[in-house]
């Protein structure tokens, strides 16, 4: 977690105050929650939509992956603020809950929302992570999602669906968009590409590899993984960097003073896809960091509702 007592001028500094103001709007209860599974994880939160965004109609469904490096004690509830802009923005939203690490590693420690700290069982913390469990419940609440769209949100079109995800929800929500092309034996794999309008990978941890590399998230990707004895066996069932061409219109946004997960991890995955004959969109933010992504009070946060709305509508 960056440093709260860091200067301001400072990028640690700056990274604390984003976070601040990011985590420290009220909760927002949504109208409505379902389950897709058994487990008090596997929910979904559905927020109608506010106000007029697009041309009229059924309107769009966005689906949101929150972060927090995989980890536990950050669940949905620090992105229903973001949830709740994007209904006052004329989207239906269906906010997504996952299985999350729950060990604690030897040290104890934790990271922020976004994860910069807690080295989990390389040095303490919650393990990022629970597999292949996290994956299972991202697969299945978006197979569950039509038909739980059509009973909580009347008026939204489950057909013109976008997909978003912050930090480590942008790594879940660039693998989810990638199923159709997960090795044969994958529980996990579908047989043609999910019906998605398009992916808003939003801070994404979109490498594991580059992640791995540079200890985003105090190491969560390996965590992730299983740590090392299980990396490179498990990487290609999870790392949307090698999940390409996905042949869904996908748009990563990044904040080019992310000290959490930096522009680099993105640059890596738009890269691979270039290689692999797809394009990616690349919004990079000046003066932006980790938070302000989703931060109803940044103007960052507009930036990523057009983004949004450029693929729904």
């Amino acid at each position: 977690m960056p440093d709260a007592t860091a200067e301001p001028d400072t990028a640690a500094g700056r990274a604390a105050a984003e976070e601040t103001s990011a985590l420290s709007h009220p909760a927002v209860d949504p109208d409505a929650t379902a389950g897709y599974g058994d487990h008090p994880d596997q929910v979904i939160d559905f927020y109608a939509p506010r106000g007029a965004g697009g041309p009229g109609g059924p309107v769009p469904v966005v689906v949101v992956l929150h972060g927090g490096s995989w980890r536990a004690p950050y669940d949905r509830r620090h992105v229903s603020p973001f949830a709740d802009f994007l209904a006052h923005r004329g989207f239906a939203v269906a906010s997504v809950e996952y299985r999350r690490g729950a060990q604690e590693g030897p040290g104890g420690g934790s990271g922020g929302a976004g994860g910069s700290g807690g080295a989990g069982s390389a040095g303490g913390g919650p393990v990022a992570g629970r597999w292949p469990d996290t994956f299972t419940d991202v697969a299945a609440a978006l197979d569950a999602l039509p038909a739980l769209v059509r009973r909580h949100l009347p008026g939204a079109d489950p057909r013109r669906t976008v997909l978003t995800g912050h930090s480590a929800g942008g790594h879940l929500a660039l693998w989810a968009a990638a199923r159709h092309l997960l090795p044969a034996d994958a529980a996990w794999r579908l047989d043609r590409p999910a019906p998605l309008r398009g992916v808003v990978a939003l801070a994404p941890i979109a490498d594991l590899e580059v992640a791995r590399e540079l200890r985003v998230c105090g190491g969560a990707a390996l965590e992730l993984l299983g740590g090392e004895e299980h990396f490179e066996e498990r990487r290609p069932y999870v790392d949307p960097a090698l999940l390409l061409p996905t042949g869904i219109a996908t748009t990563l946004v990044q904040g080019r003073a992310d000290v959490d997960v930096p522009q680099a991890v993105a640059e890596a995955y738009a890269d691979a896809a270039a290689k692999a004959g797809e394009v990616v969109g690349l919004t990079l933010l000046e003066d932006v960091g980790h938070f302000p992504l989703i931060d109803p009070a940044a103007d960052a946060c507009a930036v990523v509702a057009e983004e949004i709305a450029q693929l729904a509508w």
